[in-house]
């Protein structure tokens, strides 16, 4: 697994979360879906990985 990827997903997931709760505080429905799909994003990207590693594994 790339450590680059899986640093650049959970700062995807931090600045969704951010987005998310600047939406809240807001009432802006905009920013609150920007930053669901941003967090849905981080965590698509981090299986991905995940599955890098475990084929990576399987393989060693």
């Amino acid at each position: 697994m790339s450590t680059t990827d899986r640093i650049e997903a959970t700062a995807k997931n931090l600045e969704g979360k951010a987005q998310e709760a600047l939406g809240n505080i807001t009432g802006d429905k905009q920013d609150q879906a920007e930053g669901k799909a941003k967090q849905v994003e981080a965590s698509a990207q981090h299986a991905v990985e995940d599955t890098k590693d475990a084929v990576k594994n399987a393989i060693d």
